[in-house]
C-alpha cells in the first residue's frame, strides 16, 4: 500500500495520494509559488458559451481528477456524492439523471450501449448508457480514480495500488489481473487512463514506466522507462507517468513526473525520441505538433518528429494547468481558479480566456467537433464553441 502525502492547500490539492484520503493543510505553511495574475486580454477568438449546468457535485475534495466524456453528442458525467448523468451535447439538458449509492471518481467510459465507471471505495459499476439502469458491479484491489478503457467485450481497469484488471463487458467476469506494477511508497494522486486499441493495453505507471500488455490475457509486451526513481527525499523521487496518454498513427505520446517527454514506437516502446522534461498532466498532439505541460504550468509545442521546441508559454505560471486539449488551431488549457485559456498553436500566444466560475479546474478539457467541455471540481460543467 503506498502512503498518502498531501504537501499543499488550495492551490495543489490532491496532487499527491494514495489509499483514498486526502487533507488540506494552509498554503501559509507552504513553499508554494501563488498562481502568476493573469494579464489584462484583448481577446482575437472569440468564444460561444453554449450551456452550463452541474453534475452532483463533482470531484469535491477527493483530490482525483474528475471530467465528462462525450461520445454520440452525448456529455456522461459522474460524481463522487453518486450522482451521475448522460447529458445532450448541444443544449446541455439531461437525458437521464440519477442518484446512487457510489462514489463516483472516475470519467465514464462508453462502448455502444455499455457505460462504465470507478468508484473511491474500489468498485466498477456498468450501466446502461442510454437509461443509467445497473447492469453489473465488480470489486477490485483499490480505488478507481482513471477512466477505464472499453473496447472489444473487454473493460480494462487500473486500480490506484498499481493493479490493472481485464473484465468481461458483458458481466464484469475477472478474465486476468496484472500486477507485477512496482508502486513507489509515494506518489501523485492520479492515475494516467489506460489506453485500449486493438490487441493492446498502454498505461502509464507510478515508478516512471509506460507498459503495453496483451488486451487478451494481461501479459506483458514492452516496457520502457521514462525517468529513475533518483532524488535525495521522497519528493525529489516521484516519477510518476500519470498524464494523458495519446496513441496517435502507430505513435505513444507520454510524460513523466522528474523524468522526460517521450514518443514511443507502440508496437515495442522503442524511443523515437524523449526530452527531459516534468510534467502531471501528459500530452495532446496535433498535426506536426506535441503539446503538454510542465510541473510549473508552462505549456510547450514540440515537434512531433524530434521533440525539439517550438515554442514556450509562462504566462500562465503556477496556475496548476490541466492537461491540453486541441480544439481547431487552439490549445486550451484550465487552471486552479476556474479560468479556461485559448492559446494559438502557431505561437503560443493568448487568444481567448473565460471563467468556468473560481473553482479549480484538475480534468483536462473534451473536445468533440467543434466544442470542448470543461468541468470543475464541483461537478459545474460548461460547453464553449468557437464562434465564425
Amino acid at each position: 500500500m503506498k502512503r498518502a502525502l498531501i504537501l499543499v492547500g488550495a492551490t495543489l490539492l490532491g496532487l499527491l495520494g494514495g489509499c483514498g484520503w486526502w487533507k488540506e493543510r494552509s498554503t501559509k505553511r507552504e513553499n508554494v509559488a501563488p498562481p502568476r495574475p493573469l494579464a489584462e486580454l484583448v481577446p482575437t477568438l472569440k468564444v460561444q458559451t453554449l450551456w452550463q449546468t452541474s453534475v452532483g457535485k463533482g470531484a469535491g475534495r477527493s483530490g482525483v481528477r474528475l471530467g465528462p466524456n462525450v461520445i454520440d453528442g452525448r456529455v456522461y458525467a459522474a460524481s463522487v456524492n453518486g450522482r451521475i448523468a448522460a447529458l445532450d451535447a448541444t443544449t446541455g439538458k439531461a437525458l437521464w439523471n440519477k442518484g446512487t449509492k457510489y462514489e463516483f471518481a472516475s470519467a465514464p467510459a462508453v462502448d455502444g450501449d455499455l457505460l462504465v465507471v470507478g468508484t473511491l471505495n474500489g468498485e466498477v459499476v456498468a450501466l446502461d448508457a442510454k437509461s443509467g439502469a445497473e447492469r453489473w458491479t465488480d470489486e477490485v484491489s483499490s480505488e478507481v480514480i482513471s477512466m477505464p478503457a472499453v473496447a472489444l467485450g473487454t473493460v480494462v481497469v487500473r486500480s490506484n495500488d498499481g493493479h490493472v484488471f481485464g473484465l468481461d463487458a458483458a458481466n464484469g467476469t475477472r478474465r486476468w489481473t496484472y500486477d507485477r506494477t512496482a508502486v513507489p511508497l509515494l506518489s501523485l494522486r492520479g492515475n494516467a487512463a489506460p489506453l485500449l486499441d486493438g490487441s493492446a493495453v498502454y498505461l502509464g505507471g507510478d515508478n516512471g514506466k509506460v507498459i503495453a500488455l496483451r488486451g487478451d490475457n494481461g501479459g506483458t509486451l514492452w516496457e520502457q522507462t521514462l525517468a529513475l526513481n533518483e532524488g535525495r527525499t521522497e519528493v525529489e523521487r516521484l516519477n510518476d507517468a500519470d498524464g494523458a496518454l495519446v496513441f496517435d498513427g502507430g505513435t505513444l505520446f507520454a510524460a513523466s513526473h522528474h523524468g522526460s517527454v517521450a514518443a514511443l514506437a507502440a508496437n515495442n516502446g522503442r524511443p523515437l525520441w524523449t526530452r527531459e522534461f516534468s510534467s502531471y498532466t501528459g500530452t495532446a498532439v496535433s498535426g506536426t505538433q506535441v503539446f503538454s505541460v510542465d510541473a510549473d504550468s508552462n505549456v510547450w509545442a514540440l515537434d512531433r518528429s524530434t521533440g525539439g521546441s517550438s515554442w514556450k508559454q509562462d504566462a500562465l505560471l503556477h496556475r496548476w494547468l490541466t492537461a491540453p486539449a486541441v480544439q481547431g488551431d487552439y490549445v486550451v488549457v484550465g487552471d486552479v481558479e476556474g479560468y479556461v485559456h485559448w492559446l494559438a498553436q502557431s505561437d503560443g500566444h493568448a487568444v481567448a480566456r473565460e471563467r468556468l466560475a473560481k473553482d479549480p479546474i484538475r480534468a483536462q478539457p473534451v473536445v468533440a467537433g467543434d466544442t470542448v467541455f470543461v468541468e470543475d471540481d464541483t461537478g459545474r460543467i460548461a460547453a464553449y464553441r468557437i464562434a465564425p
